[in-house]
């Protein structure tokens, strides 16, 4: 059975409360790892360690920082078969899909490398003609981050890669529920020969160190993908110190179908979008707005496909469009918003149960004649379930989707590019896809607006949260 350990100051350190957490693997419910159930003295060492080694790296030119994160990424892509299996093992993850996230996760630590050349400060214009005005680009400081499991691997580099970049140095928590693949990225980072403190990995309870890592004083930043009572209770720890916070807290993504749209694109690309890791993904397509006149074949269309997803334990297939929910109790969660949309009125077209007694499979199941009222519409499901509701009005499909209080992506289905525009205009989301499935690239931004979060990630814009600006005045003589 392996026992992971944390990483604090370029060290792995030994389970200090001697307490374990058991890692599942959700296809067969078996033990396969065992995490440190840390203690909030591990996450003070942890950030004495990145503050200890902060300025020194901040001062090394961005070039050189630039070079260990490609060296990093040289890594991963050599224990790639490794990494894949992991998390497939510890998240239920397909071959196919795991693989991508081994594969993104160095390119993106590649592309953020690429911007040590690139991110700038400003010159402005003064009022005063002997005065010259400059903007300074700056790090943070140390900085946290708080990860979730739906994509464990990429959102160390996510948070990582752009903080050690700008000169930060990081404390990393990853997921009680899939911790493995961060321990061996750890050890990558170790083998890169990053200095001491500038990368560290702490594990345990969100409900234990997750509040250290908001609330030290010693933090400039923390970086949370996860639930919006977590992003709550992030936020008001670290509102003692009025520490910068940037969240990513989910979503209710809405697809509109309108009635010339590419029905075979619109099913192939929503089915992609819901069944992505079992539909435990925050920018996931969530709810369905299909215009009546063609509802009936879109429905077809859709049945069969959903009918064809192939889901079973990704360890032993290759093949799969799915694996298990991660863990009991997303299952119970799901099995529950289904029986609560029935109870509201909703039918069921297609699945609903649970799939086996044996790991945390749930049938790709879909909900008709739902409404906006309906629970089942109005709340994050992570799972494989998708509520259909049919519009005859422009206007009011465009108000059923903004009326949410997530806004994080959204898609759309047309071929006449007046109406894209129009729903663009319209629509109350940080992000918003056409005629395609909801999957965001490195170089735009992933952000969201109302509760799906505050700040963002990915490209010149998401490399900036780990900035802060420093202004100067240089008055000079004639």
């Amino acid at each position: 059975m392996k026992e992971l350990k944390m990483y604090i100051d370029g060290r792995f350190a030994a389970n200090q409360s001697g307490k374990w957490i058991d890692v599942l693997n959700p296809s067969t419910e078996e033990v396969i790892a065992h995490m440190p159930d840390g203690t909030v003295e591990d996450v003070r060492s942890a950030i004495n360690a990145a503050e200890k080694a902060q300025d020194a790296w901040e001062k090394l030119p961005p070039i050189r920082r630039a070079a260990y994160l490609t060296k990093i990424a040289g890594g991963i892509r050599a224990r790639e078969k490794e990494l894949t299996d992991i998390i497939v093992r510890e998240g239920g993850k397909t071959q196919a899909l795991a693989n991508v996230e081994v594969l993104f996760t160095a390119d993106y630590l590649e592309y953020m490398a690429g911007w040590a050349r690139r991110y700038e400060g400003e010159i402005i214009p003064s009022d005063r003609p002997n005065e010259s005005i400059f903007l300074f680009k700056k790090a943070i400081g140390v900085t946290t981050g708080i990860l979730p499991w739906n994509f464990p691997f990429f959102l160390i580099a996510r948070k990582a890669a752009p903080a050690l970049l700008t000169g930060n140095t990081i404390v990393i928590k990853p997921s009680q529920i899939t911790p493995i693949n961060a321990y061996v990225f750890a050890q990558i980072a170790d083998e890169a020969g990053l200095p001491p403190g500038v990368f560290n990995l702490v594990n345990g309870r969100g409900s234990v160190i997750g509040h250290e890592l908001a609330a030290n004083p010693k933090v400039g930043m923390v970086s949370l993908t996860g639930s919006v009572e977590a992003g709550i209770q992030t936020m008001a720890a670290a509102s003692a110190n009025v520490t910068k916070v940037s969240l990513e807290l989910g979503g209710k993504a809405p697809g509109i179908v309108m009635p010339d749209a590419d029905l075979d694109l619109a099913v192939k690309s929503i089915i992609a979008s819901r069944v992505i890791n079992t539909g435990q993904v925050c920018n996931c397509c969530e709810r369905v707005y299909v215009h009546t006149s063609i509802q009936e074949a879109f429905l077809e269309k859709l049945t069969a496909g959903m009918k064809a997803v192939k889901a079973g334990n990704p360890a032993e297939r290759a093949d799969l469009d799915m694996g298990p929910l991660v863990e009991e109790a997303a299952l119970k969660s799901v099995q529950a918003k289904v029986e609560k949309a029935i109870a509201q009125g909703a039918t069921l077209l297609l699945g609903g149960r649970r799939i086996g007694t044996k790991g945390y499979f749930f049938e790709p199941t879909i909900l008709t004649g739902c409404t906006q009222d309906m629970d089942i519409i109005r709340e994050e499901t992570f799972g494989p379930v998708l509520p259909v509701v049919a519009f005859s009005d422009t206007r009011d499909a465009i108000r059923w989707a903004n009326d949410c209080e997530y806004g994080l992506t959204s898609s759309v289905y047309t071929q006449n590019l007046d109406v894209a525009f129009q729903l663009i205009r319209a629509l109350k989301f940080g992000e918003t896809y056409i005629n395609r499935e909801n999957f965001e690239a490195m170089q735009g931004f992933h952000a969201g607006w109302r509760k799906s979060g505050i700040g963002g990630a990915d490209g010149k814009h998401g490399l900036e949260e780990y900035l802060q600006t420093h202004v100067v005045y240089l008055e000079t003589k004639e």
